[in-house]
């Protein structure tokens, strides 16, 4: 993964530390614009439900408008069991059109734009201090199509009219 933030720097032992970073925000289940922030290729292992196969590790920026914004981290399986998923991101970005076959132009997600239902998950935390307490956090759990371009109004008189 490429480190291009302006304000991005590794620290030295003695260096002072300030900045504690934004604040957690958790938004309500609902449907919120994106924007792809990070791209990484990586590897599924494979499990239970899918087997090994390349893997797209995407980092989202949620778009809350006034209830804040959030990041998540989203991956995208490549394997024809998750087509239908792929198929919907890309139809999300306006990489590709319902029902078109697809060749993904992986080098441009980053700074891609779309819209997405966003659920609220449950989570049994497993170390630190408040281990085995639940915890909630946002995901994607579909990326939805962009909207219809409204069409031009529709002239309601006849040539001559006037």
């Amino acid at each position: 993964m490429a480190y291009e933030e302006i304000n991005e720097r590794a620290f030295g032992w003695d260096d002072e530390i300030k900045n504690d970073g934004p604040d957690y925000v958790l938004l309500p289940e609902g449907d919120y614009l994106f924007t792809v922030t990070g791209f990484e290729r990586a590897r599924y292992e494979g499990g239970a439900k899918l087997p090994p196969c390349s893997m797209a590790k995407l980092t989202i920026r949620i778009h809350g408008g006034d209830k804040g914004e959030t990041s998540v981290t989203h991956r995208l399986y490549l394997h024809s069991r998750c087509e239908g998923l792929l198929c919907a991101f890309f139809e999300s970005i306006g990489q590709r059109k319902h029902g078109e076959p697809l060749r993904p132009r992986w080098d441009e997600l980053v700074g891609a734009q779309g819209l997405a239902h966003v659920g609220v998950r449950e989570f049994t935390k497993k170390s630190g201090p408040n281990a085995g307490e639940t915890g909630q956090s946002n995901e994607i759990t579909r990326f939805l199509p962009p909207p219809e371009p409204k069409a031009a109004p529709q002239q309601s008189w006849a040539q001559g009219a006037f």
